[in-house]
């Protein structure tokens, strides 16, 4: 297994193969159980396909937002491997893909073994922290179609630095979860976006077709 991510080229050729001889590929389709308490107690995950989503429900009324929505490149749990406590999120397969599996305890030693890979972890989390952040304050501060407006813009922006549209074959009910809304509110926006000429939505497809038209639209907004 060469281990082989964008993210992670700087690591020296040592914790290269350090990550390598302890590291297994572990393959995940829909409706596995990828992660639960005890096993991100006791291992990392580095994503190399597919698409995971990390959420929350309330089980009194069923209302359930996204959290993270996980491909290429991002790590799970980074909340358990600062704090070594457990971390009571829930995980769904979107799609199939496979993840680097390590010990927990393997990659706290590199992050201080190796200051480049400790960087890179803590850069990690802190774009994790600014999402979050964001988060909060566009559910308090945003309507719906901004919310949804942002999502896409910053989709597509994200999409052009690793290659892989998170977006792309989600349905609309999937995408509501992201933004704090429900289906049939994400399937009028997008009419809206459509007849506007700002976006190509087809099933579970959305392609922008005037970018700059719909980033201004987004900067009027907020």
């Amino acid at each position: 297994m060469r281990f082989q991510l964008e993210s992670f080229n700087t690591i020296s050729e040592q914790l290269r193969r350090e990550i390598e001889a302890v590291g297994k590929v572990v393959a995940f389709d829909k409706h596995d159980v990828l992660f639960d308490v005890d096993e991100t107690l006791e291992h990392f995950f580095i994503f190399l396909s597919g698409k995971v989503k990390i959420f929350d429900m309330n089980f009194h009324n069923g209302k359930e937002q996204t959290l993270y929505l996980m491909g290429r490149g991002d790590m799970f749990d980074t909340v358990t491997l600062l704090d070594g406590k457990p971390h009571e999120v829930m995980s769904e397969i979107l799609e199939a893909g496979e993840a680097l599996k390590v010990p927990i305890g393997k990659v706290r030693e590199w992050m201080y073994d190796y200051p480049i890979f400790g960087e890179i972890v803590l850069k990690y989390v802190a774009g994790q922290l600014r999402h979050m952040e964001e988060l909060a304050a566009d559910l308090t501060l945003l309507d719906t179609k901004e919310r949804l407006i942002k999502l896409i813009v910053q989709n597509m922006e994200k999409s052009r630095h690793t290659g892989q549209n998170m977006l792309e074959n989600l349905s609309h009910a999937e995408i509501a979860k992201l933004i704090g809304t429900v289906r049939h509110v994400v399937d009028r926006h997008i009419k809206q976006l459509k007849s506007e000429g700002l976006i190509e939505a087809g099933r579970r497809k959305i392609a922008l077709k005037n970018m700059e038209k719909l980033q201004e639209k987004l900067d009027d907004l907020l």
